[in-house]
């Protein structure tokens, strides 16, 4: 059983995660790479994965896992002692990542790999030579895309944890 203080710490972690996934995510939106793919998206792991899982255990023996009687009713997904404010605070950064995603995905052309000299974008069997500035966007969107899908990992960690850590209930 982790303790409402480690659930605390793997809160901040995972909000750790929200700051850097996001941080990178804008950063490739506006035509920068600070960091290499691999880094970037294992860090973000590193921040992400421990805290989300900890707070899915977390709530699953908090709360013996009771499923919303009403889906379309805020106060059935979030525990009654959390704010308003921080459900949709998370909600919305939640969305965020949700439409960077979803961005990410349109834009993206293919499968772009590097045969010898050549950059090429692969596509349902298709191959297209493209140049080295497109062969990098490509390579942006889809680490966007990975940032993405764990930013928002990383939001459900980090409200998952801090709602279990500062339930006072007795249970």
């Amino acid at each position: 059983m982790i303790t409402q203080r480690g659930l605390m710490g793997l809160s901040l972690v995972c909000g750790a995660g929200v700051l850097w996934s996001a941080g990178l995510i804008v950063a490739l939106a506006a035509g920068a790479r600070p960091v290499i793919t691999a880094i970037a998206v294992g860090f973000s792991a590193l921040l992400t994965v421990p805290g989300f899982a900890a707070g899915i255990l977390a709530n699953r023996r908090g709360y013996q896992t009771r499923q919303p009687r009403r889906l379309w009713r805020l106060a059935s997904w979030v525990p009654p002692h959390v704010p308003v404010w921080a459900a949709v605070v998370a909600a919305l950064a939640f969305f965020g990542f949700w439409l960077a995603l979803v961005l990410a995905f349109l834009a993206l052309d293919g499968t772009p790999q590097r045969r010898g000299d050549e950059y090429v974008l692969v596509d349902h069997e298709r191959e297209v030579v493209i140049d080295q500035a497109a062969y990098a966007r490509q390579v942006d969107h889809e680490t966007q895309i990975s940032l993405a899908v764990l930013g928002a990992f990383a939001v459900g960690g980090a409200f998952l944890c801090a709602a279990r850590a500062t339930d006072h209930e007795e249970g």
